[in-house]
């Protein structure tokens, strides 16, 4: 499965020279990815009640052109690895006036407990991962 979500620049996540600021594209990444999940109608909020904590492991981001201020950017998010302790996404970005890619990167994520050590999450929530992994999206 491949989300999309759409989003528009905003004053404040542009820099001095009138582009995005870099930082501002995992911010849109993350935003996709909420949408992801709520799209299988899953929270991370009740992930966290239930002591199930995502976090990022490394995140990469390749920059092709710049966004500026109130472009429409359509941001398309996959799941692409599910294994073990990890899942990974990744991400594409584009201006949807002319479908041009504006940047494309990914991210890694681990599932822990709140004590940020590993957890065994495809046993102990089999259901979830089997949605999961039936919307991988290579």
């Amino acid at each position: 499965m491949e989300v999309e979500t759409s989003i528009r620049v905003r004053y404040k996540e542009t820099d001095q020279m009138g582009v995005v600021y870099h930082g501002n594209y995992f911010t849109w990444f993350d935003i996709g990815r909420t949408e992801f999940f709520r799209k299988l109608n899953m929270d991370y909020g009740k992930l966290e009640e239930n002591g199930v904590l995502l976090p990022v492991v490394e995140a990469n981001c390749r920059y092709i052109t710049p966004a500026r201020y109130d472009d429409e950017i359509i941001i398309n998010t996959k799941l692409v690895k599910l294994k073990g302790v990890r899942l990974e996404f990744e991400y594409s970005l584009l201006r949807k006036k002319d479908n041009e890619l504006i940047a494309r990167g990914n991210t890694i994520h681990a599932f822990v407990d709140r004590d940020l050590k590993p957890i065994n999450f495809r046993k102990k929530y089999r259901e979830i991962w089997a949605l999961l992994e039936s919307n991988i999206n290579i």
